[in-house]
């Protein structure tokens, strides 16, 4: 219609625009609101929206490729955090996400919240560079083992956490210790800090303490990575006999250990053990825990929890990276957690995982007998599955995007080489029961498709 009019030029009223494409009145607020934004229209209070005045200007091509020798060789990788593919087409079934379904997020509750926080006389002032007092003790108590709000230092997410951890205790060119498998998004951020990450394999009990202890010894590093309690992507819980153990060896190698504790409200109903924090007395651990997971991926406020001069540092970086996490967001999680609805979200949502979980397990078992579930978790949105010997995982990865379900391919959980061929399939991100057994038919269909082009 603006293409229509001229500059200058009235548009209908909201009224007749309702009328004419049988939408509703926010839907017409909205479309005026980003037309405003995009400068294609004016509004005038009382008068109505009026179609803005072109800016006739040539386009021009920008000569970028200088830029291509000032950058050098240093890359950020992110192939491993999105794939290869790029975003699915619509129709597709997601069982490669790593948050919660719309239908799973306490979406009211964080409303009423949202509100509640912006109502406060001081939402829009600066916030502590540590995060605000009351906020930080809540997280407090929630980690535990004698932690107090001073240990505290509230993030944007936890990946945000990971990635200013690493760069803060490690420098450019130092090994990072992680588990083999682990999560994509740690490997990504260790390299783009300039880390080397170094794998130690797991076993059905978790991090096995004797290969751990080799790995420092042979590389001498400083660091280690690891997600004790329902771990992506195997959803294996350390065995509390080796919980010690991996600080110890970390100790004895004047190491930190980066305990990733995404997990904390994503159980199944079984208690989440307690977190490694809570057996170490020397400040070897540092912890990340955050409420993206269990709440929306927009609410990007998490914790981490440290004690010595390392805290010193974190704050020092967070400083320096962009001086506190936006206040309005913080005076909305402090809502969210302090009101008793969050614990029935909590609750219940426990009693959607475990349920989603089963069924996928389920549909898989039934419609892919030949692939192995390596554990039915009691923690977690994933499952995690080996593929039969000579299977290639991305081969079926993109063989599933083209029978209309997206899932992530096991190589991007592995910093090296991949011992066998895996799939993670995640069961939280989908509308419905439904929808997770029909993910599972068609990945049948595309392995019989697969194996067919070979």
């Amino acid at each position: 219609m603006i293409d229509r009019l001229a500059p200058g030029d009235r548009l209908p009223s909201s009224r007749e625009l309702i009328r004419r494409y049988q939408v509703g009145p926010a839907t017409v607020s909205q479309a005026i609101a980003t037309l405003a934004a995009e400068g294609l229209v004016v509004t005038r209070p009382g008068s109505g929206t009026y179609v803005a005045a072109r800016a006739h200007r040539r386009a021009t091509v920008a000569d970028t490729a200088w830029q291509t020798v000032t950058l050098a060789d240093r890359t950020v990788e992110t192939r491993i955090l999105t794939g290869a593919a790029g975003s699915p087409p619509a129709g597709t079934l997601m069982l490669d996400g790593g948050y919660l379904h719309r239908s799973l997020q306490p979406t009211q509750i964080l409303a009423a919240a949202l509100v509640r926080a912006a109502r406060r006389h001081d939402a829009w002032d600066r916030a502590p560079a540590s995060g605000l007092a009351a906020l930080r003790s809540v997280f407090a108590t929630m980690a535990g083992g004698g932690v107090s709000a001073d240990d505290i230092l509230v993030t944007a997410g936890g990946q945000s956490a990971l990635s200013m951890a690493f760069r803060a205790i490690a420098a450019p060119g130092d090994p990072i210790l992680m588990e083999s498998p682990t999560y994509p998004g740690a490997i990504a951020a260790a390299r783009a800090a300039g880390l080397r990450p170094v794998p130690v394999p797991m076993d059905t009990d978790g991090l096995q303490p004797d290969l751990l202890a080799d790995a420092f010894a042979m590389t001498r590093a400083r660091l280690l990575y690891c997600q004790p309690a329902h771990h992506n992507p195997t959803g294996t819980v350390l065995a509390p006999r080796r919980r010690q153990q991996i600080i110890e060896a970390a100790r004895a190698a004047g190491a930190f250990v980066i305990e990733d504790d995404f997990a904390r409200h994503l159980g199944h109903g079984m208690p989440v053990p307690p977190p490694l924090l809570a057996d170490d007395r020397d400040g070897t651990v540092v912890y990340l825990t955050s409420l993206t997971k269990p709440a929306a991926p927009s609410l990007r406020i998490g914790a981490m929890v440290a004690r010595g001069p390392v805290m010193e540092r974190l704050r020092a970086t967070r400083l320096v990276d962009d001086f506190f996490v936006t206040r309005p967001l913080q005076e909305t999680a402090l809502e969210l957690l302090s009101s008793p609805a969050w614990e029935r979200h909590v609750r219940s949502l426990a009693a959607a995982l475990q349920e989603r979980c089963g069924a996928l397990a389920a549909a898989v078992t039934h419609e892919l007998p030949h692939w192995t579930l390596t554990r039915i978790p009691t923690g977690g949105l994933h499952l995690w599955v080996r593929l039969p010997y000579g299977t290639d995982d991305a081969v079926i990865a993109d063989a599933a995007r083209q029978h209309g379900v997206a899932v992530s391919a096991g190589n991007r959980y592995f910093a090296t080489e991949l011992p066998a061929a895996y799939l993670r399939l995640g069961f939280a991100a989908t509308a419905d029961r439904t929808e997770l057994i029909e993910a599972a038919r068609r990945l049948a269909s595309a392995h019989e498709h697969a194996a067919g082009t070979r």
